[in-house]
């Protein structure tokens, strides 16, 4: 099966770099959809707003990844490539890299913008903390409740997380349980026990 685990940044970091009179402002921040992204940006551009270009890069998802970059009028693929790339180097996920430009009035060429643009990022980057997380799976567990003590020390075995325990007339209980683990504790059958995947999702 594909690995469980992905590499993300724990918080928002910022660094500065400098080029000819430029000024590089780069931002990290850990995310997990594209609707985060977007209300980042408004808020960089808002508080940014007398820059010349607010470019950018995430990568979003963990088994299918989602990939983008921005160059915000720069040149084709000198900002936001390059952005991107240093994400891609450390093997990120969940992560959005925005650098703000400052013109300094000195222009840079198209190698000297990419050089820019990887070093801002990289900075910024180098100083987050990164996480290594895992993709856990959701499942659904219903018992009667003369199993009841059989099903949790089959949880506390395997580390389950419980999330609810709700007493109907049979038990429905759902727990949170990393991914690889799943396919074990599924085959750890009780009789009388039906268990399934809801859902499956990174931490």
């Amino acid at each position: 099966m594909k690995e469980d685990f992905y590499f993300t940044i724990s918080e928002s970091t910022t660094a500065e770099y400098k080029e000819k009179g430029s000024r590089f402002i780069a931002i990290c921040y850990p995310v997990v959809s594209e609707k985060q992204v977007k209300e980042i940006l408004q808020e960089v551009r808002k508080k940014y707003y007398d820059a010349r270009h607010v470019c950018h890069a995430y990568i979003i998802g963990t088994e299918e990844r989602i990939m983008k970059g921005q160059d915000d009028g720069e040149p084709a693929h000198t900002a936001g490539t390059p952005i991107l790339n240093q994400i891609r180097s450390k093997n990120l996920t969940q992560t959005l890299v925005v650098v703000i430009r400052y013109f300094g009035g000195t222009k840079l060429g198209v190698s000297g913008l990419i050089e820019a643009y990887k070093e801002s990022a990289k900075a910024c980057l180098d100083k987050a903390t990164i996480l290594e997380k895992y993709i856990s799976d959701t499942l659904e567990i219903t018992f009667d409740a003369s199993l009841q003590g059989e099903v949790m020390r089959l949880v506390k075995e395997f580390n389950g997380e419980i999330l609810s325990l709700d007493y109907q007339d049979k038990i429905i209980l759902f727990i949170k349980i990393r991914k690889s683990i799943t396919p074990k504790f599924l085959q750890k059958s009780i009789v009388g026990v039906t268990s399934n995947i809801c859902k499956t999702e990174p931490e």
